[in-house]
């Protein structure tokens, strides 16, 4: 029977979704590279499956000074898919 899971782990899923749409259009850019080194920060969130352990891989990091708050600022369509980890560690944080 598959592992269910977590809400935090679906919105870090559809976090990584968000940045590999901001990573396809850069394809053969010089900025893709950084594109790819924050999918695998996203990534480290995602293996991290719930948010007690999402926190821990923060630190005391928001989520988009962890990824890199200029990458963040310059691909505003990661945004939302930030908003939904941090509100979804929040609810199970509860």
């Amino acid at each position: 029977m598959p592992k269910e899971k977590s809400e935090s782990e679906r919105a870090a899923g559809k976090l990584i979704s968000a940045i590999q749409k901001e990573w396809g259009l850069e394809i053969g850019e010089p900025a893709a590279e950084q594109s790819e080194l924050v999918i695998g920060l996203a990534h480290e969130l995602l293996q991290a499956r719930n948010a007690a352990s999402m926190r821990n891989v923060l630190g005391s990091k928001p989520i988009k000074e962890f990824l890199g708050s200029n990458w963040v600022q310059s691909h505003g369509g990661v945004e939302f898919a930030i908003l939904e980890l941090e509100a979804a560690i929040r609810n199970e944080s509860a």
